[in-house]
């Protein structure tokens, strides 16, 4: 997979996109990062990508001529067709399946806008699948341009060590929407605290059921919307 970020920080996905499992998922050729700054593309003399808004009212804009010609110049780059993705606070929340959907991609290219926001036009133009990664406003989409990333490289067949850890994950089909349950490693005590029983008896069944109950106890408290999804299969 070619994953693509148009952003006017570039600098920012530099530590990222260069450790753990993202930097492994690289270096074995399971994805390719390309990061572009949205700045080269400005016909401004004064290098300016935005301006105020029309109307009024507070922040600046980005401007249409930057990023179309940004786009447009990014994705002769390769002849794998792109996904265009816009993140933005007005999107679609971002969730599991969505993450899932993308992993089978063969190119994303993730537009990370800054400032008030971007010209409606060349959004328009563009067509971008919206994504949110929650209800709140971040100062740019850089953080869940790396959020994204993060969700979907991972699912990309070999690059987790064991490719069912991702299935098994909150969240995933693999899971039932539930919630994970407790795990626990070494010492079998600690702190005057015991690993549970079942889960040195070696009664592989036993385990399974122990650990689905708790999936649904820890979803029941903490997601119970879930576990109400959960319960209409």
């Amino acid at each position: 997979m070619r994953i693509d970020v148009l952003t006017l920080f570039p600098e920012m996905f530099t530590g990222v996109l260069g450790a753990s499992i993202l930097a492994r998922a690289q270096a074995a050729e399971k994805v390719e990062y390309h990061l572009t700054d949205i700045r080269r593309y400005t016909t401004n003399k004064h290098g300016k990508v935005d301006d105020r808004p029309f109307g009024g009212g507070p922040g600046m804009v980005m401007a249409c001529q930057p990023l179309w010609d940004a786009v447009g110049a990014v994705e002769k780059q390769d002849t794998r067709r792109a996904t265009r993705i816009l993140l933005s606070p007005q999107g679609r929340p971002f969730d599991q399946k969505i993450a899932e959907e993308l992993a089978g991609a063969e190119r994303l290219l993730l537009i990370a806008g800054h400032y008030e926001g971007i010209d409606e036009r060349v959004i328009q133009r563009l067509e971008p699948r919206q994504i949110s990664i929650g209800d709140y406003v971040l100062s740019g989409g850089e953080l869940p341009a790396m959020v994204l990333i993060d969700a979907v490289v991972r699912l990309i067949p070999g690059v987790l060590g064991d490719d069912e850890s991702a299935h098994q994950d909150s969240f995933s089909p693999g899971a039932d929407r539930l919630l994970d349950c407790p795990h626990y490693t070494r010492p079998r005590v600690w702190n005057e605290m015991p690993v549970p029983d079942v889960l040195i008896g070696g009664d592989h069944a036993e385990i399974e059921r122990w650990r689905r109950q708790q999936a649904r106890e820890t979803t029941r408290r903490v997601r119970p919307d879930l576990l109400a999804d959960e319960d209409k299969k």
